[in-house]
């Protein structure tokens, strides 16, 4: 039997690799004439393998791991394979029941549906339990700011407490965000700092906003937060949200916003925080809501693919609950309700026992073409913000500037 090649452009990742060289490996005990060639990629080069070379569109790649932030452009550059045919001749187990409403309904265009789900994990604040709930962390913390050392509900005990459990010597630092300049992990901590006070992305009539006194605020406790030495971790601008994972997981912070997943990681086994990691909600002003952020990996097919059947067979089969139950143990985080409400599951990585409550109060992204270019500014204003003295109205005003000058908007 003639064998078929598969090409799959993936996110690169250690967990995500991992997760997937398994599910092939599965595949390919029964269909051993389907190949696959998985080429890790960094996201400016999944992103550029994608889109700018029109690799999804030319069959460079079968199949390519999809972003939210990138459903919108993909849809729209006709990149990306409709799978309705597909699933009316071979339908997806359970789908859309057997999902939250938090992941497919950003996935459905219309009636249409472009990708399926292969790894989510919302944000939200993961902490050192084992310090937390420490007698004498609590008595300290209590003598020091007059009252009870618990998760931060708003940004002002959220930067006490990194205060706190800054300890240099001791190799601790109360909180470290993933500041590394990729156009997503800034995109990601800034829409987290806006919305917990109220602000927007976008004004009624769908133009990107970004001179905003919320916006102000927002920027001012970031880059003053990233920069003070008695709070947060060293060299942020470096990290991205992979790497200030691999931080977390080492034992050296004692609080951080990130994705669920790293909290997940930190329960598997053998891990040095096992047992000592809980999750919470992410802080916001007083009087506004917690707020979260859902943006999450995909699996959609190449319109220029020659092998479309076969790529759909494949990610058909990862649809089947044992197949998203096993890439757990990777630490990659499972999209569907079966996973996340497995007694199992929640026995060996307590943190999944909150995930449905926070995936369904998470936020998302604009949707929309433009989310790309408006990111790539944001992450200026970010780097601006981080590198100079400039006050954060007149870094914002700038990028408002360019926001105007490219006509951005999101509806």
């Amino acid at each position: 039997m003639a064998s078929t090649l598969l090409r799959i452009a993936v996110r690169e990742f250690a967990d995500f690799e991992n997760a997937l060289a398994e599910q092939i490996g599965i595949y390919r005990e029964k269909h051993p004439e389907v190949e696959f060639e998985a080429v890790p990629l960094d996201l400016h080069k999944l992103h550029g393998e994608m889109f700018e070379k029109d690799g999804l569109r030319n069959g460079t790649w079968d199949i390519g791991y999809i972003s939210t932030d990138w459903l919108a452009e993909a849809v729209e550059e006709g990149v990306v394979e409709e799978l309705s045919p597909y699933m009316q001749a071979k339908p997806v187990a359970g789908w859309p029941q057997g999902w939250a409403r938090s992941i497919v309904d950003p996935l459905v265009f219309g009636e249409k549906l472009y990708t399926l789900p292969w790894h989510d994990g919302p944000e939200c604040l993961i902490y050192r339990k084992d310090l937390f709930e420490n007698v004498g962390e609590q008595e300290k913390f209590r003598n020091q700011y007059g009252y009870e050392l618990i998760p931060p509900t708003n940004w002002k005990q959220f930067s006490d407490i990194a205060h706190f459990f800054t300890r240099p010597i001791e190799n601790l630092y109360g909180t470290l965000f993933a500041a590394f300049p990729d156009g997503h992990n800034t995109l990601y901590d800034f829409a987290l700092q806006l919305w917990s006070r109220g602000g927007e992305f976008e004004d009624k009539n769908g133009n990107a906003v970004l001179n905003t006194p919320e916006a102000v605020a927002a920027l001012d406790f970031y880059r003053n937060t990233i920069r003070d030495a008695s709070m947060c971790y060293p060299g942020a601008e470096d990290f991205d949200s992979t790497r200030s994972g691999d931080v977390v997981l080492s034992g050296a912070i004692a609080m951080m916003v990130n994705w669920f997943g790293f909290a997940a990681r930190c329960d598997r086994p053998g891990s040095p925080l096992r047992g000592k990691i809980a999750i919470s909600s992410i802080p916001s002003d007083e009087g506004k809501p917690p707020a979260s952020l859902s943006v999450f990996w995909n699996l959609g097919i190449g319109t220029g693919s020659k092998n479309k059947q076969a790529a759909y067979d494949f990610i058909h089969f990862l649809t089947q609950p044992e197949m998203d139950l096993g890439i757990v143990k990777h630490g990659t985080v499972g999209v569907q309700l079966s996973t996340w409400r497995s007694a199992e599951v929640q026995k060996e990585i307590p943190a999944y026992a909150k995930i449905e409550e926070i995936s369904l109060g998470a936020r998302k992204l604009p949707r929309s073409r433009n989310l790309p270019a408006f990111a790539e500014i944001l992450n200026d204003v970010a780097m601006e913000a981080l590198h100079s003295t400039t006050s954060s109205a007149e870094i914002l005003a700038k990028g408002q500037a360019r926001i105007d000058a490219q006509r951005i908007r999101f509806r």
